[in-house]
């Protein structure tokens, strides 16, 4: 899935404009009352009264969340250090430094000892077979997590050394990041749909000392031969003058040849159906096991490590402020940027994004769609959630395997409450019809969500009505990798919807629009959209770049952090996500653009290259208007096809 950073102009698709109203913006949806009776934030007058609080008095407010976890050692200076402008020297944050903590021991520990939640289930783990099912408590999430600990202690990873993670949507994928975590470390999670050179290239950028991957596994009818892409990249390290040290291998599609048992020392056993109990899977028997090559004295079997490994583990106290891991996303350069966010300030902002954007209840069943490889799934697959001790569905699977009724089945199956997925998927899922969804209860279903890239009023219209029942408050969310959580968002209980709007900040969040000379602009306006101060999540800096953090996010606009992105506010104060500021070209009103910057060559295109975000990649249509097809990095393109289309349709130019 991955970051949303961009969201379209209201009013496009002429169903979205005729039932939202003149623009797609007239209308609006007011909370359902049953929702805002138990909500956290029950009032639109509430949330103003919390909001402003949160921007007045960041300390104090803040202040008063982090009271609600664990320190080992308090705050001994001041709550909130920070510097915005570049003018005035290095670009720097610090939320609560010198207290120092852990974030695995708040959601696991804690959960498990203090809140009385070992028996509680963590995560339904559905595969992508249908059937192929096991859940996971609190309780053997932390045994499991303390073993994988001992087992990277043992390996010889301490605090601050960078482990490299590239494994499918699979619960040890979740005790791995945890066990960094607990230790210290800095886990760099690849999504395991890129290549083995989008890999190598991330080992080698933060030198990461430890690999974790998996033999291989299925997305849908597709087997994905996961060591074998490990194998190369870790060639390709070498090569480079980087040798990896080790290699650690989870058993994922051998498991059964296993035989686990019920031990907590190793993961729960897959409860698979029997293949004649859908037709569907009765060509599961043939599917291939891959050869796994071994690479002696560097992989290693993750069951045998953790059979011998202890079931307790003390924690690394962390201060606030060191990092806790590095993510990268793509860059306007061809180079990823590797984001770093730090322990406190990012716990504090999952965990009370997670609370409040979801309105989330001890009893609920969430799940986040998303995959862990992306921030969506570092935050609101995992930490945030874990931080509440909610339980969540973890999906391997994808929307239409083995069939359209996938998604809407597992929300029956686990009474899935709070529901957030892509619009990608939901426009997927759209062109089905309603069938596949009405069929299925969706009875339990309280809050859906969207993340990613944008969606538009028809979209979000046929989420509200079919998915939804026309009961469902839809929380259309807008934030970035670099921002750890939620920026602009509705809240369930208290924000009235308007399709297509990210509508208001959420708490410690100050955004202002500016134009072209950097100036603030009040009321209806249109712009840059930036953001004033700094909210405990914000990242800290690009992993051994910190200029290049500076000159992305700070340089344009000194004192302020700079999305990149385009944004109106109506006449009633919500947000609208107007996409990347500088993919916005009109060539149709010549007036506005002025025959300077009128284009020499307009070239008919099927579709624009993006990231499975949605995100224009700029850099390759650049590449593409200079016939250069050394294009660098591709591994986030989402169809690699667009491309060769827009080369081979190329226009002819004056050389």
């Amino acid at each position: 899935m991955g970051l949303p950073e961009e969201r379209v102009r209201s009013g496009s698709g002429s169903r979205g404009q005729e039932e939202a109203g003149a623009g797609g913006r007239a209308r609006s949806w007011s909370p359902p009352p049953e929702v805002s009776r138990s909500a956290h934030v029950p009032s639109l007058q509430r949330y103003r009264e919390l909001h402003r609080r949160s921007v007045e008095e960041p300390r104090e407010f803040w202040g008063d969340i982090a009271k609600e976890f664990y320190w080992k050692t308090p705050c001994p200076g001041p709550f909130l250090r920070y510097n915005f402008d570049v003018t005035k020297g290095k670009i720097f944050i610090e939320w609560m430094k010198g207290a120092t903590t852990n974030i695995c021991y708040n959601v696991l520990d804690r959960n498990v000892h203090e809140k009385k939640l070992g028996d509680k289930v963590a995560f339904y783990w559905e595969g992508n077979e249908p059937g192929e099912t096991t859940q996971i408590t609190y309780h053997q999430l932390l045994v499991q997590v303390c073993q994988f600990s001992n087992v990277l202690r043992k390996q010889g990873i301490q605090k601050g050394d960078r482990v490299a993670i590239y494994m499918p949507m699979i619960p040890e994928l979740v005790v791995a990041m945890l066990a960094c975590a607990r230790i210290g470390a800095l886990h760099s999670i690849v999504f395991a749909g890129f290549s083995s050179e989008s890999l190598c290239e991330r080992i080698l950028d933060s030198s990461c000392s430890l690999l974790i991957t998996t033999d291989a596994f299925y997305r849908g009818e597709k087997l994905v031969n996961l060591k074998e892409l490990a194998d190369e990249a870790l060639q390709k390290c070498q090569e480079k003058g980087f040798p990896v040290r080790c290699c650690i291998v989870v058993k994922h599609l051998g498991r059964a040849e296993l035989g686990m048992g019920d031990s907590t020392s190793q993961s729960p056993p897959i409860k698979r159906s029997c293949p004649d109990v859908q037709g569907k899977l009765k060509e599961k028997s043939k599917r291939v096991q891959p050869q796994i090559s071994w690479n002696q004295g560097i992989d290693l079997w993750w069951h045998e490590l953790m059979q011998e490994a202890g079931d307790e583990c003390e924690p690394e106290w962390c201060d606030a402020e060191d990092p806790l891991f590095i993510l990268y996303t793509s860059g306007s350069t061809g180079k990823p940027k590797g984001v770093v966010h730090t322990v406190g300030g990012y716990m504090l902002y999952v965990a009370t994004t997670f609370k409040y954007v979801f309105d989330f209840h001890a009893e609920d069943v969430f799940w986040c769609t998303a995959d862990i490889g992306w921030i969506t799934g570092h935050s609101y697959v995992t930490y945030g959630p874990l931080a509440n001790g909610a339980t969540s569905v973890l999906f391997e699977g994808i929307p239409t395997y083995p069939d359209v009724n996938r998604l809407w089945s597992i929300v029956d199956k686990y009474k899935v409450t709070k529901f957030y997925t892509a619009p990608t998927a939901i426009r997927l899922l759209m062109k089905f019809g309603d069938e596949p969804v009405t069929k299925h209860s969706r009875a339990s279903l309280q809050v859906l969500g969207t993340v990613g890239e944008p969606i538009n009023p028809e979209a979000w219209l046929w989420y509200h009505r079919v998915v939804g029942a026309q009961r469902c408050p839809i929380v259309d969310t807008f934030w970035q990798t670099e921002t750890g959580g939620h920026m602009l968002t509705p809240l369930p209980g208290a924000t009235p919807m308007k399709p297509g709007s990210a509508t208001f900040p959420f708490f410690g969040v100050a955004p202002a629009i500016l134009n072209e000379s950097g100036e603030e602009l009040e009321g209806e306006a249109e712009g840059y959209l930036v953001f004033k101060q700094p909210w405990p999540g914000i990242m800290r800096t690009v992993y051994g770049n910190h200029e290049r953090f500076e000159t992305t996010y700070f340089k344009k606009f000194p004192g302020y952090y700079v999305t990149g992105d385009g944004c109106q506010r109506d006449q009633d104060g919500y947000y609208w996500i107007t996409g990347r500021i500088d993919d916005m070209l009109n060539v149709s009103v010549r007036e506005k653009i002025g025959p300077i910057a009128t284009p020499d060559y307009i070239q008919n295109a099927p579709g624009l290259p993006k990231t499975r975000s949605g995100k224009i990649m700029r850099r390759v249509l650049r590449k593409i208007a200079q016939n250069d097809h050394d294009l660098g990095d591709m591994s986030t393109v989402a169809d690699p096809s667009v491309i060769s289309h827009l080369f081979s349709h190329r226009c002819l130019t004056i050389q």
